[in-house]
């Protein structure tokens, strides 16, 4: 990655965010699992070193269970970033959890399939981390603190469970999963929490509300429409949450001397292959 830009904060989000960044450089990053999204954008943000990458690609061309996980990420970690931060849109499983709600959430639940959910899939490659906490847990608290102080509703923690899509879910599934207790359903989330830890990044999910899902009483069934009119209509307070969050998260520790667990997590684990540095 000789010449390449470097930066220690990654952002993966829509488009519109990279335009709040100083001095901003297009990226183009190869890696073994073919093309990001996009071109990485890199500048500046109040003092620190941003990458940011399009989940879906100019135009949002790809669709959730099409978009390259595994390269997105990598492509970040090749620009030296090891906080990551991952706003996205999802629904409530839970009344109160009204559209405009920021869910900062500390569980996930992957109900995907098909897509590719690991960096070590080559033959004899056996690379098992842990991911019983999926969410930094420095990253977290800083990301609820910044949404406290932009004024929005915020909740401090919740599961998010990831289903496949394109299409949203049967009011039976949504009502199942409101019956297993967990708060906002999306498309995004997994395997991209999961190839994080992979690859031994802090990872934050910022999730905003756009709607109330279909098995909460007495609500319909959600439209693409919908979801995109309400996400508009909030985007520039995440916007003023994420780039707060930036300024605010802890320095960027070293790969040797990082004491956070989500970047230990490969320590003493046998690697098929070397990381980008």
């Amino acid at each position: 990655m000789t010449g390449m830009p470097r930066a220690e904060i990654g952002v993966i989000g829509g488009s519109g965010f990279y335009e709040f960044l100083e001095g901003a450089e297009r990226v183009h990053v190869d890696t073994p699992f073919g093309d990001p999204s996009d071109d990485l954008v890199v500048g500046e943000l109040r003092g620190r070193r941003v990458a940011f990458v399009a989940r879906h690609g100019k135009g949002h061309r790809f669709q959730p269970h099409l978009v390259p996980y595994r390269a997105n990420l990598w492509a970040l970690r090749s620009l030296g970033v090891r906080q990551v931060l991952a706003p996205c849109a999802v629904g409530s499983l839970r009344r109160e959890l009204g559209p405009g709600t920021v869910v900062v959430v500390d569980q996930v639940v992957d109900r995907t399939w098909g897509r590719p959910h690991t960096v070590y899939d080559q033959l004899g490659a056996v690379v098992h981390v842990g991911f019983a906490e999926p969410f930094c847990p420095r990253g977290r608290p800083v990301v609820v603190t910044a949404a406290r102080q932009a004024g929005l509703a915020v909740e401090d923690g919740g599961t998010l469970v990831v289903v496949n899509g394109p299409r949203f879910s049967s009011r039976a599934e949504s009502q199942w999963h409101q019956q297993a207790g967990w708060s906002v359903v999306g498309m995004t989330g997994m395997p991209e929490a999961g190839i994080a830890r992979e690859l031994a990044l802090c990872f934050t999910t910022v999730a905003l509300v756009t709607d109330l899902d279909a098995g909460v009483e007495g609500e319909s069934g959600v439209t693409h429409e919908e979801v995109l009119q309400v996400f508009a209509q909030n985007i520039e307070g995440l916007k003023a949450v994420l780039i707060d969050a930036v300024e605010a998260l802890p320095p960027a520790e070293s790969d040797e001397t990082a004491t956070c667990g989500c970047r230990r997590t490969l320590d003493g684990l046998t690697l098929p292959f070397a990381l980008p540095t």
